[in-house]
């Protein structure tokens, strides 16, 4: 599967219907991000039961704001309608291949745990 160009429209049902994606923020005038790509296509076409998404930043500002992205490349990953990861900067392809793997093996149950005593503890 390639990549699916995530925008305003789409993004919630792609979420809310795919347990784990992730998503590459990006713009095209930036170096990084284009040396980012074919890095991020390979680990699709290696990962094909996962959704890999891309937000063009220019296009989608408004979801580049709502996610606070600052700087791009941006990498998130988004697991049970979790964001349980992201980082800027362009990874090489082992590092992404690697925090795939760890992305997999998370214990969604832990996390769903974490999330709710840091709500709880907010809201005190």
């Amino acid at each position: 599967m390639s990549t699916l160009q995530l925008t305003k429209d789409n993004f919630n049902e792609t979420v809310e219907q795919n347990g784990f994606v992730l998503i590459d923020f990006w713009a095209s005038w930036c170096g990084p991000c284009r040396q980012f790509a074919p890095v991020y296509e390979k680990a699709a076409e290696d990962n094909p039961d996962l959704v890999f998404g891309k937000v063009d930043t220019e296009a989608q500002a408004e979801l580049a704001a709502a996610f606070e992205i600052r700087s791009i490349p941006t990498l998130m990953i988004i697991r049970d309608r979790t964001v349980v990861f992201s980082q800027p900067g362009a990874l090489p392809a082992p590092a992404l291949e690697d925090l795939i793997k760890q992305a997999r093996g998370l214990d969604m149950d832990e996390i769903r745990r974490e999330v709710q005593e840091q709500e709880q503890g907010s809201a005190e």
